[in-house]
């Protein structure tokens, strides 16, 4: 997902223009599974624990809602949505909001790991833009609320490995190119993510449900460990500018929060390679046996403000799903989401992760031995 590090740019602003079951159960506001928690606007009934991904908000937003609604609010993180899903599904986490991307809402919501909306409660889902509205993985946004989006690239030194390379996912795939910067890639700790990387290198669907095209992604990546320094998501960003890595597989955000922090910026760029990528959506949901389920309803409405909504994006560098946001965003940050060479092969290119069912194991177990 540091930050969610997707590329939240070229689709990032058609805008501006495996599960362990859950078991459900009631609690002190009437949740119970397929029920909806009994709020009303602006309610809280206790303290906020946040499961999220690293720095994706402003822990001084989070202290901000904390002073104004007069609680406390927490966050722990995650590195990827398979190492938060059992977590949740299994019950008794404490959590009271997570963070999980598109496929894994629908994994979730299958499970009956997370509670459905009191939409009366949120009345600034209005303000969502309408292509967020009646997503596939969540019609109706029944269980979760679009909170970023954006895309999952490549980042390179470019000073480091030579202004005339090929935007392809070789430089970290191909044995003869990543041998010249062996000891200096990395690959996102993320088993959907990165078996994705290969299978679109190889032309593939991130979705594949082949064996046989699943095992040809593993080989790969496990022929590419040779050449990593680390398989690592939420420090890809931090390792690249830092000079212990030249090329990093991550998202957007985090790579352009990290380059405008270098000492010399435009040494950098980021771009999802001409094969393609995943262009995916984050939303915020509460589990099923959330503590607090009326102060999380009041968070989401609270960051679907124009104001607040504008503070993630601006800090975090990801797209906004929140229209009232758009004209907050700094002009930067604009001109960079909506830069359509950020995207090499083209919005064609991208695909969105959706939930492959009982495939999904494959996945986690080809991404476990390509790691050794």
């Amino acid at each position: 997902m540091s930050i969610r590090n997707i590329q939240r740019p070229a689709a990032a602003l058609c805008a501006l223009v495996l599960v362990a079951a859950a078991c459900g159960g009631d609690d002190d506001d009437g949740a119970a599974e397929g029920e909806p928690a009994t709020c009303e606007v602006g309610e809280t009934d206790g303290d906020l624990a946040l499961y999220n991904w690293a720095e994706y908000i402003d822990e001084e937003e989070l202290a901000a809602f904390g002073e104004e609604y007069g609680v406390q609010v927490t966050m722990d993180t995650y590195d990827s949505n398979e190492a938060m899903q059992p977590i949740i599904s299994a019950g008794n986490s404490g959590y009271d909001l997570i963070v999980p991307s598109d496929y894994m809402v629908t994994i979730l919501k299958s499970a009956g790991s997370v509670q459905p909306l009191n939409q009366d409660a949120i009345p600034n889902l209005a303000n969502l833009l309408d292509e967020f509205t009646d997503l596939d993985y969540d019609p109706g946004n029944t269980v979760s609320v679009p909170y970023q989006w954006g895309t999952t690239g490549m980042a390179v030194n470019a000073a480091a490995i030579g202004p005339d390379f090929e935007p392809s996912w070789g430089l970290i795939f191909d044995p003869e190119q990543a041998s010249q910067f062996s000891g200096q890639i990395s690959l996102l700790n993320d088993p959907r993510e990165t078996m994705g990387a290969a299978l679109k290198y190889l032309g593939y669907s991130v979705n594949t449900t082949s064996e046989d095209e699943l095992n040809e992604a593993k080989d790969l990546v496990a022929t590419a460990r040779e050449h990593l320094a680390a398989f690592d998501t939420d420090q890809a960003d931090e390792l690249l500018v830092n000079g212990e890595t030249v090329i990093a597989h991550g998202y957007s955000g985090d790579m352009f929060v990290q380059f405008l922090e270098a000492e010399s910026p435009d040494d950098y760029q980021y771009f999802v390679p001409k094969e393609g990528g995943v262009r995916w959506v984050d939303t915020i949901a509460i589990p099923f046996d959330a503590p607090h389920p009326c102060s999380a309803h009041t968070f989401i409405n609270w960051l679907l403000t124009a104001e607040h909504g504008a503070a993630l994006t601006n800090w975090n560098y990801y797209s906004t799903p929140n229209e009232a946001a758009l004209d907050l965003l700094d002009e930067e940050l604009v001109t960079f989401l909506t830069d359509p060479s950020l995207v090499v092969g083209g919005t064609e290119s991208l695909e969105q992760l959706v939930d492959t069912g009982d495939f999904e194991t494959n996945y986690s177990d080809a991404f476990i031995e390509a790691k050794g």
